[in-house]
């Protein structure tokens, strides 16, 4: 089974969510916001700076979660 990790850091104000535990770089979508991705291509998570001053009523984040069976 997949988990999904979150992680705030309060000091630095930096929200992270994985959906995976891959080799991956952070890819600025919007402003704060960023997707991390794997060298493929495959997204698997995000992370938001400066998470607290984001209006978060208006907050949102281009990403489904899809099922996948088990190999």
């Amino acid at each position: 089974m997949a988990q999904v990790k979150v992680w705030y850091d309060r000091e630095g104000d930096f929200l992270e969510i994985v959906f995976a535990d891959a080799p991956a770089y952070l890819e600025e979508i919007e402003d704060d916001i960023f997707e991390r991705r794997t060298p493929e291509g495959q997204i698997v998570g995000f992370a938001v700076m400066n998470f607290s001053r984001h209006d978060r009523d208006k907050l949102s984040l281009p990403f489904a979660l899809t099922a996948t069976s088990p190999d």
